[in-house]
């Protein structure tokens, strides 16, 4: 099933679980595999040696799963805005992805056949980080912005290694579901042995959240999504064979997203399942793709265009008790504003929210919210226009957003990638109505960001290459 080419060291490479399909056959069949073993006295070594590479290759994607989704730095404690953070980064960030990008990046170049590794530099990838690196010249800080940037470039080393190590669907699916239901455990122990770091408590500047559970993320707005996305594994992973963890990862993780209170995501969460699992059922996935856009015009309209229209407004004031969602209009407003002053290169990378202009200004006792301390704008795609410009932000919308449902439809004509495919476009779904809530595009090592280019990626892979099975 996998093309095996022996080395010189008396390593063996293998192809991933998503390569190009019909491209990559069996080395040979079984029984050729037996006459050479019985010929070749090394054969059996070469086949212990294929062994531990296997398994190494699926461990090493499952642990680079657990950590995106639980961070270098888990159980912060009590929530507080950093101004520093807005471009100096955390060093223990800095240098663990950068360790773990070295490590992933050697055991690709050593375990993965070099065929696929060609075909995973996407054009479309190129395009998203050469208009982030531009943006960069356009900062306050360019050096400061520009490491920033690497960081997020780094971490996307260790993606690309989950998905491409495993040699085969069932490999990449068994190390996934035993590290994400360990996570899993792990916050659900610490809401017992440590509720004081696991659970928002009413110290610090945001009281109103005491009570809602926000495990090892630092709040309960990050821990809903990347919950949701656990959860969408857990459902994958019940589809591909791992039917009990499934299930358990899918069942306690929609538990975790309801504790938090996050009434957006608990919304978003089973409208993005249902739009795909019904897709699936009815054999048209073409139906997924009309509905979602669909959904996003409406979700546009009474969320980010309730500034825009006194209609979408209204509309939304019928339709939720705070049209204002928690304050975002204020912030929305304000960033709004400043677009127009730099419409067409944008004001650059990690260089709006808690920079030292926006620090500057004098409060606006009117406003819900103090953007001086704001560290995002709570809106993906009115973030990405601020900091990239009117032609950088929405190309990279385009890239990130509208693209990998034309990559679903093609993954999604070759049977064996059906499940994988889906959970992709369940994530895109899902982080697509996120983004109107919360800013996480290109934001580091920030899981939300992660998971989603880890769908992105995964979903655009699939497309020119199929998902392996095992035979």
């Amino acid at each position: 099933m996998v093309t095996e080419t022996p080395l010189p060291s008396g390593q063996l490479r293998h192809s991933a679980f998503l390569n190009p399909a019909g491209q990559m056959q069996d080395h040979a069949s079984t029984a050729s595999r037996d006459f050479r073993r019985r010929a070749d006295p090394r054969g059996s070594a070469g086949l212990f040696t294929a062994q531990i590479t296997r398994k190494v290759a699926a461990f090493l994607s499952g642990a680079g799963l657990f950590l995106i989704a639980f961070t270098l730095i888990p159980f912060q404690g009590t929530y507080e805005p950093d101004p520093a953070a807005a471009n100096d980064g955390n060093i223990v960030n800095q240098l663990g992805y950068l360790a773990l990008g070295g490590i992933y990046l050697f055991a690709m170049l050593l375990i993965v056949d070099t065929r696929v590794l060609k075909r995973i530099v996407s054009p479309s990838w190129v395009i998203v980080f050469a208009v982030a690196f531009m943006s960069c010249l356009q900062s306050y800080d360019p050096m400061a912005s520009s490491r920033g940037l690497m960081l997020s470039l780094v971490a996307m080393i260790l993606v690309a290694g989950v998905l491409v190590l495993p040699r085969n669907e069932k490999d990449f699916v068994n190390a996934g579901a035993n590290a994400i239901l360990f996570l899993i455990l792990v916050d659900y122990a610490a809401l017992v042995v440590a509720p004081d770091i696991a659970i928002h408590s009413a110290a610090g500047s945001e009281p109103w959240h005491a009570g809602f559970w926000k495990g090892h993320l630092i709040h309960k707005n990050v821990t809903a999504p990347v919950f949701s996305v656990l959860c969408m594994f857990g459902i994958y992973c019940l589809r591909a064979g791992a039917t009990v963890r499934g299930l358990l990862i899918a069942v306690l993780a929609a538990n975790f997203v309801l504790h938090t209170g996050s009434k957006t995501t608990i919304g978003f969460l089973p409208l993005a399942i249902m739009l795909v699992l019904v897709g699936r059922a009815v054999g048209k996935p073409g139906l997924t793709v009309l509905a979602h856009f669909l959904f996003a015009m409406l979700i546009f309209c009474l969320t980010l265009g309730t500034i825009y229209s006194d209609l979408f407004l209204s509309i939304t004031g019928g339709v939720l008790e705070d049209p204002t969602f928690t304050g975002r209009d204020d912030i929305w407003k304000f960033a709004s504003a400043s677009i127009p002053d730099h419409l067409w290169l944008g004001h650059g990378y990690a260089s709006f929210w808690l920079s030292p202009v926006i620090r500057g200004l004098e409060e606006n006792f009117e406003a819900n919210w103090d953007v001086r301390g704001i560290v995002s704008g709570h809106n993906s795609y009115l973030d990405a226009v601020l900091t990239f410009g009117l032609p950088g932000g929405l190309l990279m919308i385009l890239v990130l957003f509208a693209k990998p449902f034309y990559d679903y439809m093609r993954a999604t004509r070759q049977p064996a990638s059906c499940h994988f495919a889906d959970f992709c476009i369940m994530v895109i779904i899902f982080m697509t109505y996120n983004g109107m809530m919360e800013s996480f595009l290109l934001n580091r090592a920030d899981p939300m960001w992660l998971l989603a280019a880890m769908a992105v990626f995964g979903l655009g892979i699939a497309a020119r290459m199929g998902v392996r099975m095992p035979r």
